[in-house]
């Protein structure tokens, strides 16, 4: 009789532990008003990158856009801006229904997510880059590589990844500062199961590979920018940018070369909470909170100019 009980109750546990976590129901999600967004700040100018999750993409097969950011000129205060959005949020989706943002560009295109980001974080982007992996790899190999600095985590995570022994320089061993080729390079800013912070850690890592990216061209000329313009221009999937609104943002970069560039995740830690919704791990937003801080975060260019 023992024995059949201590059975019974191993089974009741395995049960337990291997049954789905109970689907949760999110708050509303309320966007704001597209048409009624205001201007951008004077000198600021707002771009959208986002790279989905394949080596090789079509602009008419889109996949999950795992990577959001958007880079803000601020040619007025001298700002380079990078804010990073998390792919797992909860948002509201083109056809009413609450979502993933990852998948926002895969089922309704750029422009959606773009409108997306602008309604639910209170500033309105409208250009944007669509790009695949190979494309990121491809541009940071044109660019000579990236220096990054990793831990005896992130270190042990790439080994274990299995890039390529000549991947950086020198060759992946412990924690320290390596050159990066592109492949390895878009690995580590994929990383995401190190460190205990998940998309967060994501998120953070490119932003580093950008503010890398960007100090290294502090004292850019004009050949190295038109390099770089050529080298985005060539290896990306999907724009809405023409060649003029390309030389346009390659103007500004050059304003605000040298600054020193400034991050900031979406949404922040105090303002999302976890939940699982769909049958998959999210996290939901406090939208308000979010746009209150991205707002403070944008007009500090005009604390600091009027002081």
């Amino acid at each position: 009789m023992k024995r059949l009980l201590c059975a019974l109750c191993a089974f009741a546990l395995a049960l337990t532990l291997s049954a789905p976590a109970l689907a949760e129901t999110p708050r509303p999600i309320t966007p704001l008003d597209y048409d009624t967004l205001p201007a951008a700040l004077p000198g600021q100018h707002h771009y959208l990158l986002a790279c989905v999750d394949t080596w090789e993409t079509k602009p008419t097969n889109l996949g999950n856009t795992d990577g959001v950011m958007m880079v803000t000129l601020d040619t007025r205060a001298r700002r380079l801006m990078l804010i990073t959005y998390m792919r797992e949020m909860l948002v509201q989706r083109p056809d009413g229904q609450i979502g993933r943002i990852t998948y926002i560009a895969k089922n309704n295109g750029p422009e959606a997510l773009c409108r997306t980001i602008s309604t639910h974080f209170g500033v309105k982007v409208e250009k944007y880059i669509l790009f695949s992996m190979d494309n990121v790899q491809t541009i940071i190999d044109a660019l000579g590589g990236v220096y990054i600095t990793v831990t005896d985590a992130e270190a042990d995570y790439l080994n274990r990844y299995r890039i390529a022994r000549d991947a950086t320089t020198p060759s992946m061993d412990k924690a320290g500062t390596y050159l990066f080729g592109g492949h390895a390079a878009v690995i580590y800013m994929r990383i995401r199961k190190v460190g205990g912070d998940g998309d967060a850690g994501r998120t953070r890592r490119m932003r580093t590979v950008l503010s890398t990216l960007a100090r290294s061209y502090a004292s850019v000329t004009l050949d190295q920018a038109l390099k770089v313009l050529s080298s985005v221009t060539e290896n990306l999937c999907l724009t809405n940018m023409t060649l003029n609104d390309m030389m346009e943002a390659l103007g500004y970069a050059l304003q605000v070369a040298g600054a020193e560039p400034e991050g900031l995740q979406m949404p922040a830690d105090s303002a999302m909470e976890p939940i699982t919704y769909a049958g998959m791990s999210t996290r939901q937003v406090d939208f308000e909170a979010c746009r209150a801080l991205l707002r403070e975060f944008l007009d500090n260019s005009f604390v600091v100019m009027d002081d």
